[in-house]
């Protein structure tokens, strides 16, 4: 029984690794693909058309009974929402990734959880407490990302070599050349592109603890914004991919990685994350978050492709952001010592703020 109790104590924490092996995942292969010349805006089409055929029949089976109404109001912002949060995120993330490295759209990442903080606070869904420790740690945090993403945007460095540069001819050199050493504008750009990419993502998630409220159907939000997104992304697609060649899907990396992507990403990763936020909380589910950079890098090491050194830099930034940010948040959850007011003795138990969206995990 006690070996079990163990056994059950454990999954929260091998959930939640395999949720970020499933991001490292998604960051190496889907670089992989743009570098083959696969166009990122059809790649996202298909991503989001995969997402949904997984979802829509999953939803009908599940919530075909108990579903709450859906009005046109809700309908439009659903739609409003995708766009936001799918449809432009997802294009700018992806014209980004292609335009940098897969390490430097790992690191990218861990400024989501502290841009939603930042968001939340605009929409006065979030305090902070200027003359507390807990409000002065997320200040700081929020400090620490900025300069972290200023640092991968601005300044690349120098490069850790690849374990397996030395065994390509001449041939592939060249082709390293290209796709492993960005030029610097590139670099500049797609750094800014993945930024707005994560900022849009972060207002997302925000924006979506609001409609929860107003619907709170998980698995039908979900799908309707998948199915959403799906036709909004064919048509800008269809507007910045003329040539007919490249939507043509074949058995190899892009197919893979696009079913990766719809099915592990958008659909198992949703439900681990959800598995660990109901079972250790939304802070204990953002905790994990720096190790989707981690593996990430391990795999672009082995994989060929140049680390630099401003997005070592710019990661180890934002991950202390973040953890600043979600100390400070953790500490204003819990209960606080015994305190002595008016010479009398009672335990006081520090402001919540009530609204988790800044603990939310990027779910790309």
């Amino acid at each position: 029984m006690a070996c079990l109790r163990d056994m059950d104590a454990k999954k929260p924490y091998f959930a939640a690794i395999l949720v970020q092996l499933g991001y490292a995942g998604m960051y190496v292969l889907s670089k992989a693909v743009f570098d083959t010349g696969m166009s990122t805006f059809v790649f996202v089409f298909y991503r989001q058309a995969a997402a949904s055929m997984l979802l829509v029949p999953l939803a009908f089976v599940l919530e075909r009974k108990s579903y709450p109404p859906l009005t046109f109001m809700i309908l439009l912002k659903l739609f409003c929402h995708a766009l936001l949060g799918l449809t432009w995120s997802l294009n700018f993330y992806s014209i980004g990734l292609k335009y940098t490295s897969a390490s430097m759209g790992s690191a990218a990442t861990n400024c989501i959880p502290v841009f939603t903080f930042f968001f939340a606070i605009f929409f006065r869904m979030e305090k902070i407490k200027f003359r507390s420790l807990s409000g002065i740690a997320k200040v700081l945090g929020i400090a620490f990302c900025l300069a972290g993403v200023v640092t991968i945007a601005l300044y690349r460095g120098t490069h850790i070599r690849p374990l397996n540069l030395h065994h390509h001819s001449g041939q592939n050199t060249k082709y390293q050349n290209n796709v492993f050493t960005p030029k610097r504008r590139s670099w500049i750009e797609g750094s800014i592109f993945l930024i707005v990419g994560n900022m849009s993502w972060s207002l997302w998630l925000v924006l979506q603890g609001i409609m929860l409220k107003e619907y709170p159907s998980k698995l039908i939000f979900t799908t309707l914004q998948c199915l959403f997104s799906t036709f909004q992304l064919v048509f800008v697609a269809l507007v910045f991919e003329r040539d007919s060649s490249k939507w043509t899907l074949h058995l190899d990396l892009g197919l893979l990685t696009i079913v990766y992507c719809g099915f592990v990403v958008t659909a198992l990763n949703i439900y681990l994350q959800s598995f660990c936020i109901e079972k250790k909380g939304p802070v204990f589910t953002a905790m994990f978050t720096p190790l989707a950079l981690v593996f990430t890098l391990i795999c672009s090491v082995f994989l060929g492709e140049r680390i630099y050194l401003g997005s070592l830099l710019g990661g180890i930034l934002m991950v202390v952001g973040l953890y600043s940010v979600l100390w400070g948040k953790a500490k204003e959850t819990v209960p606080s010592e015994v305190s002595i007011e008016d010479g009398k003795t009672h335990t006081e138990e520090k402001e919540a703020t009530g609204n988790h969206s800044d603990d939310v995990v990027p779910l790309q």
